[in-house]
C-alpha cells in the first residue's frame, strides 16, 4: 500500500519519472479542454446514436454510442501517449505514420471500401479505416521538418522535399476523391509553408495556384459541382439534410429541448457524423453550441500562441501547421450545419461519430501537445523556462 503522504507527492515538481516530467511540461490547460470535448462526444452519440441506428436498421439503439466510447477510450490512450514523445519521437512517429497511411491509400482503389461514389476506407473486423485522417497530422509534421531543414543551409532540398510529399498526397486524394481533405491539407500546408519564412510572393503564388485548382474541382468532379450548385440555387435542387439541420438548429433556441429531446434529428441523414452539431444545437441549444465552439477556439488560439513562442523552427511550424489544421476542420464542419458553404462530408473533431476521426484527432493534437511541452530553452523571452528548469 502507498501512503497518502506518498500519493500526495506522486507528481512532486521533483518527480523525475516520464509520467511526472510530462505532467508538468504538457499545457494542463489544454489538456482539460480536449478531455472535455472527448467526454461532450461521448454524451453526444448516446444522443445520436437511438435515432441513427433506427434510420439504418440496426437492433440496438445504442450501437454507435458503445463503439464510440471505445472510440474515445483509445483515442485517449493515443492522445497521452504521443504527447509523452520528444521532437525526435513526434519527427520519428510523423515518418512511419506517412509511409503506412500512403501505402495503404495507393491500395484503396482496388480492395478499398466504397460508399457515396468515393473509396476511401479500409475494412476489416466490421470497422472502417480511413488512412488520409492519419496522414494529414503525419503530412504536416514532415514538411514543417523539411521547411526547417532547407533553412539552414546545408544542402537539403528541404522545400523540393516537402512540395514532393505534399503532391504525392494531394493526388491520392483526388483518386478517392475526396477535395475536403485536399482542402484541409493544402490550407495547412501553406500556412506551414508561410510560418517557415518564405517571401510573400511565394504563398501568394501558392495561393493562386491553389485557388485555381479548387475552381477546377466543379468541372473534374460531378458531386462537387452538385454540392455548389445545391448552395448557390437552394431552390432549383434537392437541400434536404442542410434544411432539416437548420430547423434542428433553430429548434433549439437559447437552452434546447433538453437531453434526448430532439425530434429533427431524426429527419437529418448524417445527424451522428457530419450534422452533429445540430443535434447539440436542438437538445442543449445555442448558448452551449457557442460554449462547444469557445472550447474549440480555447485550444486553437492557445496553441497557435504557444506555437508562435517556441525558439525551434520546425517545433514552431509543425505546432502551428496542426492547430491550424484543427481549426479548418471544425470551421468547415460547422460553417456546413449552418449552411455558410457548400456540403462537404467533414467530422466535427471529438463530437462526430466516427473511429477514424476520433482517433486521428486524437493523434493530431497528443502530436502538437509533445510540440508545445515546457521543455527548457523550448520558449523564447524566457516562456516556460522557469517552470522547466527543474527537468534540466
Amino acid at each position: 500500500m502507498i501512503a497518502p503522504s506518498q500519493q500526495a507527492h506522486a507528481f512532486a515538481r521533483s518527480d523525475r519519472t516520464p509520467v511526472g516530467v510530462w505532467w508538468w511540461t504538457i499545457d494542463r490547460w489544454m489538456l482539460g479542454a480536449v478531455g472535455v470535448l472527448i467526454i461532450l462526444g461521448v454524451l453526444m452519440s448516446f444522443a445520436a446514436s437511438p435515432s441513427a441506428a433506427a434510420r439504418m436498421n440496426i437492433g440496438d439503439p445504442f450501437h454507435f454510442a458503445v463503439r464510440q466510447c471505445v472510440f474515445a477510450a483509445a483515442g485517449a490512450v493515443i492522445l497521452i501517449s504521443t504527447s509523452m514523445l520528444d521532437t525526435k519521437g513526434v519527427r520519428r512517429a510523423a515518418f512511419f505514420i506517412y509511409i503506412a497511411a500512403i501505402l495503404v491509400m495507393m491500395i484503396l482503389p482496388f480492395i478499398g471500401h466504397s460508399a457515396k461514389g468515393a473509396t476511401r476506407w479500409m475494412e476489416f473486423a466490421g470497422f472502417t479505416l480511413q488512412p488520409s485522417e492519419f496522414m494529414k497530422p503525419a503530412l504536416i509534421i514532415l514538411v514543417s521538418w523539411m521547411f526547417a531543414e532547407g533553412q539552414k543551409g546545408q544542402g537539403v532540398p528541404g522545400v523540393t522535399i516537402a512540395f514532393g510529399l505534399y503532391l504525392l498526397s494531394v493526388g491520392l486524394l483526388l483518386v478517392q476523391p475526396d477535395v475536403g481533405q485536399t482542402v484541409l491539407i493544402t490550407v495547412a500546408f501553406g500556412a506551414a509553408f508561410w510560418m517557415a519564412g518564405v517571401p510573400l510572393s511565394w504563398v501568394m503564388l501558392l495561393g493562386g495556384i491553389a485557388l485555381a485548382g479548387l475552381s477546377s474541382t466543379y468541372f473534374l468532379f460531378p458531386h462537387v459541382a452538385s454540392r455548389v450548385d445545391r448552395f448557390i440555387s437552394p431552390d432549383r435542387a434537392d437541400t434536404h439534410q442542410v434544411d432539416r439541420a437548420a430547423e434542428a438548429i433553430a429548434a433549439g433556441s437559447f437552452f434546447g429541448r433538453g437531453p434526448g429531446e430532439g425530434v429533427m434529428k431524426r429527419h437529418v441523414p448524417d445527424l451522428h457524423t457530419d450534422f452533429i452539431y445540430s443535434v447539440a444545437a436542438e437538445e442543449y441549444g445555442l448558448i452551449f453550441s457557442l460554449m462547444l465552439i469557445a472550447l474549440f477556439g480555447f485550444i486553437v488560439i492557445r496553441g497557435l500562441y504557444k506555437a508562435m513562442k517556441l525558439t525551434d523552427p520546425f517545433q514552431q511550424v509543425a505546432a502551428a501547421g496542426l492547430f491550424v489544421l484543427v481549426g479548418e476542420q471544425v470551421f468547415i464542419n460547422v460553417a456546413v450545419n449552418l449552411n455558410l458553404i457548400p456540403t462537404k462530408g467533414m467530422t466535427l473533431p471529438f463530437i462526430s461519430y466516427g473511429g477514424s476521426s476520433m482517433l486521428a484527432i486524437c493523434l493530431t493534437l497528443g502530436l502538437a501537445l509533445a510540440l508545445t511541452r515546457r521543455r527548457p530553452g523550448a520558449y523564447s523571452q524566457g516562456e516556460g523556462l522557469a517552470k522547466s528548469a527543474a527537468f534540466a
